[in-house]
This record gives C-alpha cells, sequence and structure tokens, in this order.
C-alpha cells in the first residue's frame, strides 16, 4: 500500500518514494536553497544550442563515444513552432526544454558522466486541432511527427545510446507516447524508452496561490506560467510590454476537461475531446490563453528547481539500475532472445558487431 507524505497545504501529498520525497524537499525547500539549486544547476544561462560540446551534434565525435562509454542515457528535446503571442518567441517550446535539458548536463558534467542531449528532432511538432491554422504555428501530421521520433530513436540506439528519454513541451504527449509503443512493437529493442511531459511531471508547482503555489492563474498557454519560466531561463526572448490578456469560455459547464498539467484530477485531460470549446482561430488570435501580463522570473524558480532535480533523479536511477551498456532483461521485456540480439548490442564497429538495420522488424 502506498504511503503519503503531508506538507503544509491541507490537499497537497506527495508519495513516501524517493520522487515523493525530492517533491516535498523542493515545495519545503527555503528561498535561498531553491537558488542554491538553480546555482548548482547554472539556471539562467545563455542557449548552449551553438556551444561546442553540449550537444551530441556539436561534440567532437571521439569525445561523444567516450562519454558514450560511461553513460549512455540520452534526453531528446520535443518542443514545436507555436505562436505564443506577441511577447515572446515561436520557438518558445523548443527553447524552454533545451534551456532545463542543458541544465541537467550542466549539472551532471560536474559529476564526471554528463548526460548526452541531441538537437531537437520536432522544432515544427503535431497540433491539437484548436491550433491548426494560426499564423506562426507550423503543423506536421501525426504519422510524420511519430515516424521523425521513431527512427531517431532507432538510430541513435544503433550508436550506444541504450536509455532514452523523450522530454515534451508541447501539447502533442499523445504522439510522443505513440511513438514509443510503435517503436517497440516495430522494432522490439532492449533498453529503456520513456516519455516525459515535463510541466505534468512537476504539476504540483504549478498550483495557484489559493492552492498554497506561486501562481495567479492557472496554467493553461502561452499565459503567466509560460512567460514566467521564459523570463527565468531566456529573457531575452520576451517583451513583457507587448503581453495581452485573454479568457476562453467553453460551451459546457467547466469541472470536465482538466487544465494543461491537469492540476485537478477531472475525469479527461484537455487533449481527450474537441469541440467543447472554440478554436484558436476564431477565439483568440492573440494566440494566448490567460495572463501573460502577470509573468515574472521570481515565480517559476520553484518549478525550475522541481523540475531539474526530478529529471536528475529519473537519470540517476536508471543509470544505476542499468549502468553504461546494461538493459533490462532482454527475454523479458521484448520478444526477442539474448542470442539474436548479441551482435547488435555489441560496440559499433568492434568484431561481430551489426547495426538494428540488419535485423528482422517484427511482424514483417
Amino acid at each position: 500500500m502506498a504511503q503519503w507524505l503531508k506538507t503544509n497545504q491541507a490537499d497537497l501529498f506527495f508519495e513516501d518514494t524517493t520522487v515523493g520525497r525530492l517533491k516535498k524537499k523542493i515545495w519545503e525547500a527555503s528561498e535561498d536553497e531553491i537558488s542554491q539549486i538553480l546555482a548548482d544547476y547554472g539556471i539562467p544561462s545563455p542557449s548552449e544550442l551553438g556551444k561546442p560540446g553540449t550537444y551530441i551534434q556539436n561534440t567532437v565525435r571521439q569525445r561523444v563515444v567516450e562519454n558514450r562509454k560511461k553513460n549512455d542515457f540520452l534526453f531528446i528535446p520535443v518542443g514545436c513552432t507555436e505562436l505564443h503571442g506577441r511577447h515572446t518567441v515561436t520557438g518558445l517550446d523548443t527553447f524552454m526544454v533545451t534551456q532545463i535539458l542543458e541544465g541537467v548536463r550542466r549539472f551532471t558534467a560536474k559529476r564526471g558522466k554528463p548526460v548526452n542531449l541531441t538537437f531537437s528532432p520536432l522544432n515544427f511538432g503535431g497540433h491539437p486541432h484548436h491550433h491548426i491554422g494560426m499564423p506562426g504555428t507550423i503543423h506536421l501530421e501525426d504519422e510524420v511527427v511519430k515516424r521523425n521520433l521513431i527512427d531517431v530513436m532507432v538510430g541513435f540506439w544503433n550508436d550506444g545510446f541504450r536509455k532514452i528519454v523523450l522530454v515534451n513541451n508541447h501539447g502533442h504527449q499523445w504522439l510522443l507516447e505513440a511513438a514509443i509503443q510503435e517503436l517497440q512493437k516495430t522494432w522490439n529493442l532492449p533498453g529503456i524508452f520513456r516519455v516525459i511531459d515535463w510541466h505534468r511531471a512537476v504539476r504540483e508547482f504549478f498550483r495557484t496561490k489559493e492552492r498554497g503555489g506561486d501562481w495567479e492563474t492557472t496554467f493553461v498557454h502561452a499565459d503567466e506560467a509560460e512567460t514566467s519560466v521564459m523570463l527565468l531561463l531566456e529573457p531575452d526572448y520576451v517583451d513583457i510590454s507587448l503581453a495581452e490578456k485573454t479568457q476562453v469560455d467553453g460551451y459546457i459547464p467547466d469541472g470536465h476537461f482538466d487544465k494543461a498539467v491537469d492540476p485537478f484530477a477531472r475525469p479527461s485531460k484537455w487533449s481527450e475531446g474537441q469541440g467543447h470549446f472554440p478554436i484558436e482561430l476564431s477565439s483568440i488570435p492573440e494566440g494566448v490563453v490567460g495572463r501573460p501580463d502577470l509573468g515574472d522570473a521570481k515565480k517559476a524558480r520553484r518549478t525550475i528547481a522541481a523540475i531539474l532535480s526530478y529529471l536528475t533523479l529519473v537519470h540517476d536511477e536508471i543509470l544505476e539500475a542499468y549502468p553504461a551498456g546494461a538493459v533490462p532483461p532482454i527475454e523479458k521485456t521484448t520478444m526477442r532472445t539474448e542470442k539474436e540480439m548479441e551482435p547488435y548490442l555489441k560496440e559499433p564497429f568492434t568484431e561481430g558487431w551489426r547495426p538494428i538495420y540488419a535485423i528482422r522488424k517484427m511482424g514483417l
């Protein structure tokens, strides 16, 4: 039976696990402790997309191989290009998630085994129906999104990265989940494959003030929360003087569909239906749902401290269970055999190694 840890907020409990204990610690941390966490991760720092040695693609190949032999964990940031109001950039989702993951990499690098990062495979993502048609929002068809992600994961697995985690920063979570499922139904690869919608992973830290949190409004889209996070991580990408406020009213009584991070545990996620609220094109040409004018970097500090700490915990616990080169039991987690997979699990270009593309896909 699950055990629960009480907090200073009557309706908030954290499970007595490493995850729950971590969240409780961050929830109750002093402002000085939050400052120290952010400093440990180098937050804020300029974007490192163009900094040599940060991503696999801008690191000397020999260094990539050397580090992968010590740490074969790969974070894949997933964003999009989407209208987020006049006051910020259409690449907000991509810059937000890369800034977070760069912080995790800086932290793990201090310990001598930095986590691996790749450039985002989805600078242009999928979208729910109500986003379609908005200028500045570039939509990829669902199958394109899934195929892109699957091929990227297979390619990195072929290069020896056996623990692959997609970190999502956009409203197309169901497509990432589908990609993980289709990857394994098709390829049946031994390893760890996971998707984390980072906002939901630390949803407690998006609570409004009336529920004990730091926010005036509930997180929806391009609003107080997202603007505040960007003001903390990449303030040069926000012009708060241009922030507009909007309100979208639905067509059925409230309470059925949850908000962006599922803060109320309502029966359905926002993505589990359409038609109960207007599309953006006809209701909010501003591209904003909420109050970005309330954005303040200070409000995002505890939230970002929480996700940095949680992603580090994910990294550490997976690598502790399966160090570099090790994978979960092949014949218990896939329909492959150990003998069948032996050549594909060898170090690339060593004797007997075979690329994964030589294997027969399942069902074919």
